[in-house]
């Protein structure tokens, strides 16, 4: 249940971080991490923060293809560690789009 979590959260990032790039009409991710370098190049999220968000793109992959062979010792400590960043990130996506509806006004 904890592993499908991960992987839920991670998979809503990616797919947030895809609709705004393809909203804003920015250039076409190679792939899943680079939404996140993306978002970051653009300042729709601080870019340290696309550097903390790349990893965990990967890190969904194992999860969706190779979840049997998952050591649970390092799960738990992308848990602790990651999850905040996935916090930040639906933080900061908040964030812009508040800015974005402003400006628009």
């Amino acid at each position: 249940m904890v592993f499908y979590a991960m992987m839920v959260g991670i998979q809503s990032a990616i797919d947030i971080a895809t609709d705004l790039i393809a909203e804003e009409r920015l250039r076409r991710p190679a792939s899943y991490r680079e939404t996140f370098d993306i978002l970051g190049e653009n300042k729709i999220i601080p870019e340290p923060l696309a550097r903390d968000l790349s990893p965990l793109a990967g890190f969904r992959n194992v999860l969706v293809h190779i979840y049997w062979n998952l050591d649970l010792e390092q799960i738990y400590a992308i848990l602790q560690q990651d999850l905040g960043v996935l916090k930040a990130f639906f933080d900061a996506i908040q964030d812009y789009l508040r800015e974005r509806s402003s400006d628009s006004q």
